[in-house]
């Protein structure tokens, strides 16, 4: 296919990586980040780029060039890697790579219509400003976090937040990780007191 050949459409698929290894990170990011890259000594060995998501889009014809939207969705489930990676950052910025691939529809001599295929090769990269994703998360989650569990594991929390009688989710979960804490404090003074 020639550059000015009218292309019909492109059927663009796209895969976005964060280029983890291709920032620093502050001694808090590290500690925060140990959840998916483990003790910031083994990095040599775990810090990877990771997957954000794959997604596509439709690009209506056009001759030469053209600006198309990428719409990327952005979850704050704390069980998606890619969420825990960036709510672990202060500042700065994320790099991000963009994959592209998919069938490119154009038509060739005779008007027939010819399909040629744009190779994974096809990248851009973009520096993402941390700050970008923080606003993001703060106008649509606004002083709220997400958090799966097992079935079982809510079924216990709901049975404990009803025997209780405690209003909401919130305060189940404070008064489990103030009994936590009782607990831990009374265990370390028996300690003490043992020696």
């Amino acid at each position: 296919m020639k550059p000015s050949e009218p292309v019909h459409t492109v059927l663009l698929r796209c895969q976005i990586q964060i280029e983890s290894t291709r920032r620093r990170y502050q001694a808090e990011e590290q500690e925060r980040l140990s959840d998916l890259f483990g003790e910031q000594r083994r990095w040599g060995q775990t810090l990877r780029a990771m997957l954000w998501t794959n997604l596509s889009t439709i690009v209506p014809g056009f001759t030469r060039d053209t600006v198309v939207n990428l719409l990327v969705p952005c979850s704050f489930d704390f069980n998606v890697a890619a969420t825990k990676y960036f709510a672990a950052l202060g500042d700065g910025e994320v790099p991000l790579c963009f994959l592209f691939n998919g069938p490119i529809f154009f038509r060739g001599l005779g008007h027939n219509l010819l399909v040629e295929q744009l190779p994974w090769e096809k990248q851009a990269t973009y520096r993402l400003p941390v700050t970008v994703w923080q606003n993001m998360m703060y106008i649509y989650y606004p002083n709220e976090n997400w958090l799966t569990l097992r079935s079982d594991v809510f079924d216990r929390l709901a049975e404990f937040k009803r025997r209780r009688q405690i209003p909401t989710w919130e305060q189940a979960m404070e008064t489990l990780l103030s009994s936590a804490s009782e607990e831990t404090t009374e265990k370390a003074l028996s300690a003490q007191r043992v020696l």
